[in-house]
């Protein structure tokens, strides 16, 4: 039987969601390698709703988890419903929804707090031992809940340094290839914090997905 994975997702679009490109590619890496998947994302408004052709901030309103349900397919849960008893791994793809939805980091950097449910959740596969899958700006979002961990972001030094200021340790990492912070059971990949092109985005979160399931 395939290990049981839970995929945090944050709306969807990359500048106030999900990044779209990486959480299909973590989808498809899950799939293939025989994993059972099960997307949640927080049942509650977005920051703000970012026209992706403008880049600019509109006036509407929308929800993070009706907005993830295009990804998934309409197959998703509330956050508040998991429990990590339920699953052997968890794994969060990025995209600024990460830093406006799941926490405040695009806004308050170290000084970011990250949204209760999550915090409960990701404490709790951490405390069973169970790893803990991030790509993209979603490392520090890890470290932002838990206070310590060694992950990649890549090699933006602005977001290492809010790394390190969270208690956390910051490694370069190049973008197709992932980090294994086996101690504390944490997977990271850089993914688009690079200007990459999705072939090698792919192949560092082949590598990160590869490395949750054997440490699950």
């Amino acid at each position: 039987m395939g290990k049981r994975v839970l995929v945090v997702l944050a709306g969807c679009g990359h500048l106030d969601g999900s990044e779209i490109h990486e959480a299909v590619l973590s989808l498809l890496a899950l799939d293939r390698a025989g994993a059972s998947v099960q997307c949640a994302a927080p049942d509650k408004p977005q920051h703000h709703v970012v026209d992706h052709r403008t880049r600019q901030p509109t006036a509407e309103s929308r929800n993070v988890l009706t907005e993830a349900a295009r990804i998934a397919r309409g197959k998703i849960v509330a956050l508040h419903t998991v429990s990590a008893a339920d699953y052997d791994a968890v794994f969060l793809p990025g995209g600024f929804g990460a830093a406006k939805n799941l926490s405040d980091l695009a806004f308050r950097g170290p000084e970011a707090s990250v949204d209760p449910t999550l915090v409960a959740l990701l404490r709790g596969f951490f405390a069973a031992g169970k790893p803990i899958g991030a790509v993209c700006i979603a490392p520090a979002i890890l470290v932002a809940a838990l206070r310590e961990g060694e992950v990649t972001i890549g090699d933006d030094p602005g977001t290492a340094g809010a790394i390190a200021q969270m208690g956390g340790t910051h490694v370069v990492c190049p973008v197709h290839a992932a980090h294994v912070d086996r101690a504390r059971k944490l997977v990271t990949a850089p993914a688009y914090m690079y200007d990459a092109g999705i072939a090698d985005v792919a192949r560092g979160i082949d590598a990160a997905v590869a490395a949750v399931l054997e440490l699950a």
